[in-house]
């Protein structure tokens, strides 16, 4: 769905859902670590892979984002270049 703007506009129902998920995977893994048959350093090791696993996917979706809506803004002005010079170029004239 699209926005007046020209903004993408998520439903409540997918926000919910993706962050419903994501607690989800998380308490799951989390939990998995607590209850492993290991010692303490071993689960810590875990969770600091979870903690850094997390941050990192994070990153990721974020600069893959930014990245393709710098893209659809650079694509927009030339799309508006292209505009004025088909609208000054008038082959009658």
């Amino acid at each position: 769905m699209e926005s007046p703007y020209g903004k993408e506009i998520h439903s409540s129902a997918w926000v919910f859902q993706v962050w419903a998920s994501f607690m989800i995977s998380i308490s799951a893994t989390a939990i998995g670590i607590i209850y492993l048959p290991v010692d303490n350093w071993t689960k810590g090791f875990m969770g600091m892979g979870l903690a850094f696993s997390v941050g990192s996917t994070i990153s990721l979706a974020k600069t893959t984002r930014d990245i393709h809506e710098s893209k659809r803004i650079t694509a927009r002005v030339d799309e508006a270049r292209v505009e004025k010079l088909l609208s000054e170029h008038h082959p009658l004239k």
